[in-house]
């Protein structure tokens, strides 16, 4: 066997071998390869599409909490103010009614005063009439006796 031969029918082989691969195999392994490369390429963009909306995400949801403390706020202060209200109208409504308390109170009094007054007036001039209907036993007119008590009565007010 010669040397030329067998180097030279190698290369052929090794020729047509290179042919074949570049022709039938390279070709699905290149598609292959850019396939994976653009799957690689999309999830890459999907993980950062994915990180974007997450930062966004939390954006709002920081947003949407601060407006809720700040809304509770607010209507918690609402409720201080309707409290304080309701109670400076609740003294105020009371201090009314312990001053027509106090009024009618003071009205009872004046009206028992008097009605004790006038029962006392009328003692002393039921006490006055009997005195006087002793020391003048003989001479008794009830009628003038009546109108001079009456008198007296009047003159004591």
């Amino acid at each position: 066997m010669n040397l030329n031969a067998t180097l030279f029918a190698q290369l052929v082989v090794f020729f047509i071998l290179a042919w074949f691969t570049m022709k039938f195999v390279w070709p699905p392994i290149v598609k292959a390869l850019d396939e994976r490369a653009k799957k690689v390429a999309d999830g890459l963009a999907a993980a950062d599409k994915a990180k974007a909306d997450l930062a966004l995400a939390e954006k709002r949801a920081m947003d949407e909490l601060r407006k809720a403390r700040e809304s509770a706020a607010d209507m918690r202060g609402n409720a201080e103010r309707q409290a304080a209200s309701i109670i400076d109208e609740a003294r105020t409504e009371s201090a009314r009614i312990v001053a027509q308390a106090r009024e009618a109170a003071e009205g009872e009094a004046a009206v028992a005063s008097q009605r004790a007054k006038e029962a006392l007036r009328e003692q002393v001039a039921a006490l006055a009439v009997a005195g006087a209907e002793r020391i003048l036993r003989k001479e008794i007119n009830a009628q003038v006796h009546t109108e001079l008590l009456a008198n007296l009565k009047q003159e004591l007010v």
